[in-house]
């Protein structure tokens, strides 16, 4: 039986590495990654499409109006968004689905899909989280010092997921989520469609 796909709900601190999780997850194992839509500006080697999808300020709300996203959020002084048709799509397809969003909008997707997967990815300390910020030289030093205090906050927010993953090795963090994953699809609510057609079976022996 063809099931239907997983929904992974991935967020962490800016700097955690998630979204490189994200992309080995579709990497190694052919998730489908959800390309979310912003108004922040591209950085440098970012593209369109593949990235995020970038959008003035007025599309985005004009989007929000016709209820073309799942979730969205405003972080650090940009909106964040998931479009919901592609998502949809491809859960129906079978695919697995990830979508890398702020914590604001995971809670809120859960309220959604009740089955999606809670999964919050984390520098080893903050220290760490810090330099890996510093280490990037893709923002200024406010920008820095602002990501932190934000990160300060998400952290009351850790609490509220079902799995805290520590990015300190990037092989074993993304062995680790899929893992998760796969296991989750193995539980007894995933499925008892799967035993009613094996009784079904036995029953026409």
């Amino acid at each position: 039986m063809k099931k239907r796909g997983s929904l992974i709900v991935i967020s962490g601190f800016s700097g955690a590495g998630k979204g490189t999780v994200a992309k080995r997850l579709v990497k190694d194992y052919g998730y489908s990654l959800s390309v979310s839509a912003t108004t922040r500006a591209p950085r440098e080697g970012e593209v369109d499409g593949v990235d995020y999808y970038f959008k003035s300020e007025a599309d985005f709300k004009n989007l929000i109006d016709y209820n073309g996203f799942i979730e969205y959020a405003r972080y650090v002084d940009n909106y964040y968004g998931t479009p919901r048709a592609f998502v949809e799509r491809e859960l129906a397809s079978g695919h697995n689905v990830i979508l890398e969003i702020e914590v604001q909008g995971a809670l809120n997707i859960k309220s959604q899909y009740p089955d999606a997967i809670l999964i919050f990815i984390t520098a080893p300390s903050v220290e760490a989280l810090k330099a890996r910020l510093i280490g990037r030289g893709t923002e200024e030093a406010a920008v820095v010092a602002k990501r932190m205090r934000r990160a300060s906050e998400e952290a009351d927010e850790m609490i509220n997921y079902e799995y805290i993953v520590v990015n300190d090795d990037l092989d074993e963090c993304v062995h680790t989520v899929h893992s998760i994953v796969i296991s989750k699809r193995c539980e007894l609510n995933q499925n008892i469609d799967f035993i009613e057609v094996t009784k079904k079976g036995f029953e026409q022996i």
